[in-house]
């Protein structure tokens, strides 16, 4: 995709998650998307299972009906290179005192933790960690890390 598509694409990335998990449901998948990010090769869309074939052929055909994208400049959507990853569950996502306090988990906050762990020792990140609210009324977050 070109930068244009990705910045169009992303500016209202929750709604096409919404829209490819109700494709995907449609097909009859057990495959949800949990979050979409541009990075500087394209767009990432992370899921909750491995995708196959008929998946990322469903997501193509997305992208690719949408108004205001340019469908020449798509590429065909593929699986990772790398298959290393960590997904990281039971993180406050409000780590200050106060629930009611507006500063959420930043990604300094992620690179003590990981710091401080000794699992992470000789690991390197290939991307900066992606951190998401479980949900709206919830507390909790999920940090992604590619290693």
């Amino acid at each position: 995709m070109v930068k244009d598509n990705i910045d169009r694409f992303i500016k209202n990335f929750s709604i096409h998650v919404a829209n490819l998990n109700r494709n995907l449901r449609n097909t009859k998948s057990k495959v949800l998307v949990d979050f979409i990010c541009s990075d500087p090769l394209g767009i990432t869309v992370v899921t909750n299972k491995v995708l196959l074939n008929s998946n990322l052929l469903t997501f193509e055909k997305y992208v690719k009906n949408l108004e205001n994208t340019d469908s020449t400049q798509v590429k065909t959507p593929q699986l990772p290179q790398s298959k290393s990853y960590l997904k990281i569950i039971g993180i406050l996502y409000y780590p200050h005192e106060s629930y009611n306090s507006q500063e959420h988990l930043s990604l300094k906050d992620v690179e003590n933790i990981i710091k401080q762990n000794q699992i992470f020792d000789n690991i390197t990140l290939v991307s900066k960690p992606r951190v998401i609210k479980v949900s709206p009324k919830s507390d909790m977050a999920i940090i992604w890390i590619n290693i």
